[in-house]
């Protein structure tokens, strides 16, 4: 009797593989796509299968930061504090530009998660480790905010309010002609730089320069105050 044909085997389901889907389902699709149902119809398995690995959707985008910063690249070696830091926090960068729905996660978040936590110790670890006191350096993590985490919080995507503005060339010029005669500095502000959209982190002006360049400013600005042995008692 011929030998019957054997079914291929399946992958077994585990808790990195259901991390590691979701993470390429929202890269794909984007975050607000995602579902439990979703996504167990990408691994063929029945939703009450994934139920084995996370306990809800919440848990399992937890999981999916968690995938995304262990990824993160770790620091020079050879480095100085300062550029240990800003390797870091560049790679943080081009972590979430590659995964750019995970700072809208991270925002979502009410706590850090692991792997969040081991990074962001690695970063007060750079500080320390040059030399920086932990006062300064709990007040260098303040000044840093979610640039840290290698993306920025701008107060509006469009300062001068054009969002909702028509798009062709007149309609966008008649708009701004009326912003100017109320708020002439916002609008001049606005007017005078084309950010790049292509490099952003979600929206507004977090494009590569600005990033930088606001980062080397806050760089530059601690290791002055660690030269001058600030501290933020009298």
């Amino acid at each position: 009797m011929p030998d019957q044909p054997q079914e291929p085997r399946r992958t077994p389901l585990s808790r990195d593989r259901v991390l590691r889907a979701a993470v390429a389902f929202a890269d794909a699709a984007g975050i607000d796509a995602l579902s439990m149902r979703r996504l167990a119809q990408e691994l063929g398995v029945v939703p009450m299968a994934l139920y084995k690995h996370v306990a809800n959707k919440e848990e399992l985008l937890d999981g999916m930061v968690e995938v995304v910063f262990a990824g993160i690249e770790g620091q020079v070696p050879g480095s100085d504090w300062k550029g240990a830091v800003r390797g870091r926090i560049l790679g943080a960068r081009a972590t979430l530009l590659a995964h750019t729905w995970a700072a809208q996660v991270i925002r979502s978040r009410t706590s850090p998660t692991p792997a969040v936590l081991a990074y962001l110790d690695s970063v007060i670890g750079m500080f320390r480790a040059g030399g920086l006191s932990t006062d300064l350096t709990h007040h260098v993590m303040h000044a840093l905010g979610s640039r840290v985490l290698g993306f920025t919080e701008e107060l509006f995507d469009n300062p001068a309010g054009a969002s909702g503005a028509p798009q062709d060339d007149r309609a966008q010029a008649a708009a701004y002609e009326a912003m100017a005669r109320q708020y002439p500095h916002v609008t001049e502000l606005a007017r005078s730089v084309a950010h790049d959209r292509r490099s952003v982190v979600g929206q507004g002006c977090d494009d590569r320069f600005e990033f930088e360049f606001a980062l080397d400013l806050l760089l530059d600005g601690f290791g002055r105050l660690h030269g001058e042995g600030w501290t933020s008692t009298p």
